[in-house]
């Protein structure tokens, strides 16, 4: 890209299910402004998170490595550095590509979620840093960093997050070197009840929520563990409204570039770190949320737009299969830097040459472990990355949309064939 870099605008949700959206086939949740975005620009609806869980699918984002690889294997429970927790940098011999756009005199922010370790201190580029203590929180009086230091937020965090990257917008618009701003909502992790205000809730107190079916739990399913089980039209409630809310803000930052004429000068990308189910095939929670692991799509798909006005073509769809480990060289690519592939199992997927646009098939994966049952990978087109951990090899190989071939899973000697777990119920776009 010749001239002066674009701005690079990151709005990252948390359990955001790709079902979630107006913009992919739900028409009971209120997301006109996420909606809009995907009109702007290109709405990916087959892109797979690298694992079904926070912290290890935040870390591909942002190193192109698989969990197995960058060695954060599950959701971190300590290390944030707030709450009586250590204080650890889990990422410090991994580069990720805020590394790399600092470097090359971006200057880079970070409003809300990191979980990624040492939420108290500037990281991997960043120089603007306004962080939860813990990886996550509360939706009001979350416990916070705000210039290294602890504070109680005592307003809705949803706002106070937006709040946040409007100050550095603020702070950077005028400025000769361009900006990176990451905007890491909460929104829509629990908790759902009597957690979000009143006027987004009250949009949903009448809605039948056909779009979120229930039924008898999963043999696997947590029913301890989440609300939703209990108490699930009430956690249905809570959820379109986390994700309204959070729409409302993102439409708050989009307002702020318009008035600021920054719109054709900054690439803006949504995405989510994980899908999420909300009584999906009888579950409340997301790839953790059954023992053992499930990998349905509402677990492992997200929502992707990409948005550069005059740079990105409009109302554009793809439909090829990408995953979230092919973030980071192909965001540094379409900013025109050159990337080192080697050690990455990462691809590019968006080749901007010329103004013009192609999609690159890709394999797919997509990996997560715990203490109990090891790695599970997902590969596309049969290429396969080694794993040398123990207890779990789980398998798929797709050819097309929910063309699924084959998918085991070996645990403590047992054969699990999740083929027949596929509901091929269909809900707009979405297999649910």
């Amino acid at each position: 890209m010749a001239g002066k870099k674009p701005n690079v605008l990151f709005i990252l949700t948390d359990d955001q299910g790709i079902w979630s959206m107006g913009c992919y086939g739900n028409s009971e949740i209120q997301t006109p402004n996420l909606d809009k975005l995907a009109k702007q620009g290109v709405r990916f609806d087959n892109f797979f998170c690298t694992s079904p869980v926070c912290s290890p699918a935040r870390a591909s984002l942002l190193t192109g490595k698989i969990p197995s690889q960058h060695g954060i294997l599950d959701y971190l429970s300590g290390g944030n550095g707030g709450a009586s927790q250590a204080t650890i940098e889990f990422l410090k011999d991994h580069r990720g590509y805020t590394d790399i756009l600092a470097e090359e005199g971006y200057t880079c922010g970070l409003s809300g979620k990191w979980h990624l370790g040492d939420g108290g201190h500037p990281q991997k580029g960043f120089s603007f840093w306004y962080a939860h203590q813990k990886g996550g929180g509360p939706y009001y009086n979350a416990p916070m960093f705000r210039n290294g230091q602890k504070i109680e937020e005592k307003g809705y965090i949803t706002d106070v997050i937006t709040d946040e990257a409007i100050s550095f917008i603020d702070r950077e618009k005028n400025k000769e070197q361009p900006f990176y701003l990451s905007v890491h909502y909460t929104a829509p992790h629990s908790p759902c009840i009597n957690c979000h205000p009143k006027k987004y809730t009250d949009l949903y107190e009448d809605c039948p929520f056909e779009t979120c079916p229930q039924g008898e739990a999963h043999p696997w399913a947590k029913t301890e563990v989440i609300a939703g089980y209990q108490k699930p039209r009430e956690s249905l409630i809570g959820y379109f409204a986390a994700v309204t809310a959070m729409d409302d803000n993102v439409g708050r930052i989009l307002k702020k570039l318009e008035e600021e004429n920054l719109m054709e000068d900054t690439l803006i990308i949504f995405s989510s770190d994980n899908g999420f189910n909300c009584g999906h095939h009888g579950i409340w929670g997301k790839g953790n949320g059954t023992f053992p692991l499930n990998m349905y799509d509402s677990s492992v798909k997200v929502p992707l737009i990409m948005c550069h006005k005059g740079h990105i073509p409009e109302n554009h769809v793809c439909d090829e299969m990408h995953s979230g480990y092919d973030f980071m060289p192909t965001l540094l690519d379409y900013l025109g830097y050159t990337v080192c592939h080697v050690g990455l199992a990462a691809g590019l997927f968006v080749d901007f040459l010329a103004d013009r646009y192609k999609f690159i098939q890709c394999h797919i994966v997509f990996n997560f472990h715990s203490r109990l049952v090891g790695d599970r990978l997902v590969i596309d087109h049969g290429r396969s990355i080694d794993s040398d951990c123990d207890g779990v090899d789980l398998s798929v190989n797709r050819t097309g949309i929910y063309d699924v071939l084959a998918a085991v899973v070996h645990i403590q000697g047992s054969i699990f064939d999740i083929r027949s777990q596929i509901n091929q119920k269909v809900i707009g776009n979405v297999l649910v």
